[in-house]
């Protein structure tokens, strides 16, 4: 009879016939096993780091007689060196086997555990002199040492000789972490207190233990775990979620503001009720320039701060795809790019499942909604969706309504008045928050509208940006991109030239001094062609009027993308056209013989990616700028005349 396969370095046990070993994992992770030791340096046991306090998890075993620890890494690496605790600072909790102990300061890294527990037959990583591959054999009651004789469920593991030895007493494993091979995570801690004569070792499963007191101490760092320490791939946890929909506000949202932005109570009220409340669906409603984006990054920032943060993914109109069937789809792919993110950036291990896999918008919500909060999504200016997905819009509304309804997930639209005229009742009612106190004459009904800053807000707004009072019209006084704008202006001037405020206006008229949003504007793309020009031109060592020429030429090129963006693409550039303008190399364009056009141009900001092509950056700045080139006469003819001229053409005949 053939003998019985058993995972490598493991003896022959009387266990289920294992599957196939997982590939790719071969050593545990870097950083994270603990060593803990008496005063003189003996080894006493393991441990590994479960939270971001510094609260280390090991065997009861490990520290049941010492008076004075030590913790470091068993690597010997970090520059402080093991820590040194006292008895006060040990957590006894002997009923599970189990000890936790406060060392603050320590350089290592903390593991997350896992939701659930290990299935019997199951590859599991063990550090018992040295990471080690083993199999979960089943479970292995015992009686704990606790005072009232509690009874906690333990594991027994296959594992091979030398293993097997460092996790009985003496052997320096006790307290050390049994992983996951697949996610990582931390399944159970090894202790020898669970010797029961069989051979193999044993190990406490964490959430066994929590069950057994789901008031204690254990559940309680559990619970700080799994929202402090990311997990993910398939076993994403709360932290893990928090940390890819954190990254998709980074990287699809706007960028810091020069000032921190000036609070609306009103309009942070209606948002804090919505995120409390039933209903689903709200709509922040102003026109561009207005503070729509700012007001819907000020939400994630307040939703990713304090104790309890809750997941909330940024979405924008272009990254739509013509054949989504609702939000869910967009917010999908979002979290998958933030995956691939945070995996480049180094916040998985190369040898884990690649997190993208399971970072689904469902198992978020469902992640939020155990730990008591929401999952919201921020779909910022929809109006910039794909023409062939607006055609279907009432099917992509209906569908997304019942996706929200599914999952539990909410979302706020930052659109335009006329895009919530359409859609608002499309969404069924009882989803669509409603005002507290809703205004009376409101052309657009239940959404929080948006418009220029309140008299006080607005003063703030430009005490913050260093603007004078009487610097702006009164009409443009309060309008917030117009304030934005011109402090970017009035901070990009060189130390000398006069403040725009202490210049007279033509003949020394001082009461033509205030500026409106049009001189705003223009002194804003001014800058912007300036700063492009400078990034061009500085490699050659063009200055004066070389450098005003080349200025001059960005300027006619983003004159020429607005025209273009007048096309049927709904104010979106396409990738062949921007290219055209502004090559990535040399040739081409008017800037060809400047390499880098297209870079300088993205660095700037002044132009964004945006789905499959290219936007500028401020809506109205853009709607500014393609009205300078849109033929009126041709527009209405087209948009107006031809329709009813058609109408009556059809009705006559």
């Amino acid at each position: 009879m053939p003998e019985r396969e058993t995972p490598p370095g493991a003896e022959a046990v009387d266990a289920p016939s294992p599957q196939a070993p997982p590939p790719g994992r071969a050593e545990g992770p870097a950083g994270a096993l603990l060593r803990v030791e008496d005063t003189t340096g003996r080894r006493l046991g393991s441990g590994f780091l479960a939270d971001d306090r510094g609260t280390v998890v090991t065997a009861y075993e490990a520290v049941r007689d010492a008076a004075e620890l030590l913790v470091g890494r068993a690597d010997g690496a970090g520059a402080a060196g093991p820590v040194r605790i006292g008895a006060d600072a040990v957590t006894p909790l002997p009923g599970s086997g189990l000890a936790l102990l406060r060392a603050p300061g320590l350089a290592a890294v903390p593991l997350p555990v896992a939701a659930g527990e290990a299935a019997r037959g199951a590859y599991v990583l063990v550090a018992a002199g040295g990471w080690r591959q083993a199999r979960v054999l089943g479970p292995a009651p015992f009686a704990g040492d606790g005072a009232d004789g509690a009874l906690a469920a333990g594991l027994e593991l296959a594992i091979g000789t030398d293993g097997r030895n460092a996790a009985r007493p003496g052997g320096g494993a006790a307290g050390a972490p049994v992983l996951d091979a697949a996610t990582g995570q931390v399944l159970a801690v090894l202790t020898p207190a669970l010797e029961v004569g069989r051979q193999g070792c044993f190990a406490v499963p964490l959430r066994a233990a929590v069950r057994d007191a789901p008031d204690g101490a254990l559940a309680a760092l559990l619970a700080r775990n799994e929202a402090t320490v990311p997990a993910l791939g398939a076993g994403l946890n709360l932290a893990g979620a928090l940390q890819l929909t954190a990254t998709t506000v980074g990287s699809e949202g706007p960028q810091s503001p020069t000032a921190p932005p000036v609070e609306r109570p009103g309009t942070a009220a209606e948002l804090a009720a919505f995120e409390d409340g039933p209903c689903l669906v709200l709509g922040l409603v102003g026109a561009p320039g207005t503070g729509r984006t700012t007001e819907l990054a000020a939400l994630a920032a307040r939703r990713a701060a304090g104790a309890n943060p809750a997941p909330t993914v940024w979405l924008r109109g272009a990254d739509l795809l013509p054949d989504d069937l609702d939000v869910g789809d967009a917010a999908r792919r979002a979290l998958a790019r933030a995956a691939r993110i945070v995996e480049a950036a180094g916040g998985n291990a190369p040898d884990r499942a690649a997190p993208h896999e399971d970072a689904s918008p469902e198992e978020v919500a469902r992640l939020a909604r155990r730990a008591g909060r929401s999952l919201v999504l921020l779909l910022d200016g929809p109006e910039e969706m794909p023409p062939a997905l607006a055609h279907r819009l009432s099917a992509w509304t209906t569908g997304t309504a019942t996706w929200l309804a599914r999952t539990g997930a909410k979302l706020v639209v930052g659109c335009r008045p006329e895009y919530w005229e359409q859609v608002c009742g499309l969404f069924p009612g009882a989803l669509r928050h409603r005002p507290a106190e809703p205004q009376p004459g409101r052309p657009v009904t239940d959404c929080v509208p948006l418009g220029d800053l309140p008299e006080a807000a607005a003063a703030k707004a430009r005490a913050r940006y260093g603007l004078a009072d009487g610097l702006l019209a009164e009409r443009h006084a309060r309008h917030p991109l117009t304030l934005r704008l011109l402090a970017d202006v009035r901070r990009a001037l060189p130390p000398g030239v006069p403040d725009p405020a202490e210049r007279p206006g033509p003949g020394g008229d001082r009461s033509a001094l205030p500026l409106d949003r049009d001189a705003v504007f223009s002194a804003y793309l001014d800058l912007m062609c300036l700063r492009t020009a400078v990034r061009l031109a500085a490699p050659h060592g063009l200055r004066g009027t070389a450098l005003r020429r080349v200025a001059a030429r960005v300027a006619g090129q983003l004159h020429e993308a607005a025209r273009r963006c007048l096309g049927p693409g709904q104010g979106e550039l396409d990738r062949e056209s921007f290219e055209s303008l502004f090559p990535w190399g040399t040739g081409g364009g008017r800037l060809g013989e400047l390499p880098g056009c297209a870079s300088a141009v993205l660095t700037e900001g002044l132009i964004i990616p945006a789905g499959a092509g290219y936007r500028f950056a401020h809506e109205e700045l853009g709607d500014w700028l393609q009205g300078a080139h849109l033929d009126v006469d041709a527009a209405l003819s087209a948009l107006v005349h031809r329709w009813r001229v058609g109408g009556a053409e059809e009705a006559g005949g």
